[in-house]
């Protein structure tokens, strides 16, 4: 493992426990009877707990949407050509996606990553209001970063190999780790949102869910960006046939993520390890985003205590996904899209868990008659 991975993880701490009881009695204290403002609460004091703070402020937020290709999508898995994701990167940086109007929405910076896209495009940044207002963005006040972290040209079909080897898929998680660090220094984050773009990506994701989870195929693998029962069919046994080509070990997420992976799932799952790292809350998206977690997971399970899971996927796969790491969704939009959008909804909740804390008054400030005996 390369060092700046060892260093990362080795840096990871558990949430603090004092902190966390601290903030039970804080919310206990508050004017409402207890527990009445259930999940708000609980996410209330896991932000504590992480930030290590008991006052804890969410400014500055980042969702990071991270995009690859995937070789598996020669063996006809997905309803959408391989074209489609530089050109719904371009959309990203244009500010017309879904991603950018709920990120305007919660007042988050969108980093779009590329981790390993087929192509090489020439992407346009919009650099004035004009340009964005003909781009189909209505409100041109979008903060949009793009970075380029390429690792390779998409990943191999895994039913021929593996879809990338051991020194790429270490680079895929140090790409993660190095781009939230370098965010971090230029804003000092206070929350991240995770997000991917990647045609084909939920057949690696439902590999990997199976690999960690011991799930049957079928039970975790879904219609992705909209399949017929057929190609499912079909889909299910290219996943099978590259699992049982490549053996993935579920005790080492780093070669799980090498045989059956991602670029853009190796680059989430650093982007989690580093802002564990850092303290930093991780509002998970869906399916893609929750096939990170499990590789972060698996690298190191402290991780867990930072990670807050925004809602549960259409994939089915996504909720084996939850159980097997043992975090609860914020809410269930019946939500496929991906590119970070349930992540920004889970970081407008969380914001919202914040101010509750913060604002509310306590039965003694309030002047209001506790609860009698």
């Amino acid at each position: 493992m390369k060092d700046i991975i060892k260093k990362t993880i080795e840096a990871i701490e558990s949430a603090d426990r004092e902190i966390l009881e601290k903030t039970q009695r804080r919310l206990d204290n508050l004017t409402k009877p207890l527990g009445s403002l259930g999940k708000l609460e609980e996410l209330a004091k896991r932000i504590t707990g992480i930030t290590r703070k008991e006052n804890p402020v969410i400014k500055n937020k980042v969702i990071f949407t991270m995009a690859g290709d995937h070789g598996v999508v020669e063996e006809g898995i997905s309803a959408y050509p391989q074209e489609v994701t530089p050109q719904m990167v371009q959309n990203f940086l244009n500010g017309g996606a879904g991603i950018n109007v709920l990120a305007r929405h919660v007042g988050a910076k969108v980093i779009i990553v590329d981790m390993g896209i087929k192509i090489d495009a020439e992407y346009k940044m919009p650099d004035t209001i004009k340009q964005m207002s003909d781009a189909g963005c209505q409100m041109p006040d979008q903060k949009i970063g793009f970075i380029n972290r390429k690792i390779n040209h998409g990943t191999k079909n895994f039913i021929k190999g593996p879809a990338m080897t051991r020194e790429e898929a270490e680079k895929a998680i140090i790409a993660g780790i190095e781009v939230f660090e370098s965010e971090n220094k230029k804003i000092k984050i206070d929350i991240i949102g995770t997000g991917d773009m990647g045609i084909g990506n939920t057949t690696p994701s439902s590999a990997i869910t199976v690999v960690f989870t011991g799930k049957k195929t079928e039970n975790v693998t879904g219609t992705g960006t909209g399949i017929d029962a057929k190609t499912l069919k079909h889909k299910v046994e290219i996943i099978e046939q590259g699992i049982k080509m490549n053996d993935p070990d579920p005790k080492d997420g780093i070669d799980v993520l090498s045989k059956v992976g991602g670029f853009e799932i190796g680059g989430l799952a650093g982007v989690m390890l580093a802002s564990a790292k850092a303290g930093v809350p991780v509002v998970v998206d869906g399916f893609i985003s929750g096939a990170a977690a499990l590789i972060a997971y698996a690298i190191e399970p402290k991780v867990k205590d930072y990670l807050i899971a925004s809602h549960c996927s259409v994939e089915k796969g996504h909720k084996a996904i939850l159980d097997y790491i043992g975090i609860k969704p914020l809410f269930d939009f019946n939500m496929r899209l991906g590119e970070g959008t349930g992540a920004a909804l889970g970081i407008n909740i969380a914001e919202a868990s914040i101010k509750i804390l913060e604002e509310m008054a306590t039965f003694d400030s309030a002047g209001v008659s506790e609860k009698t005996e």
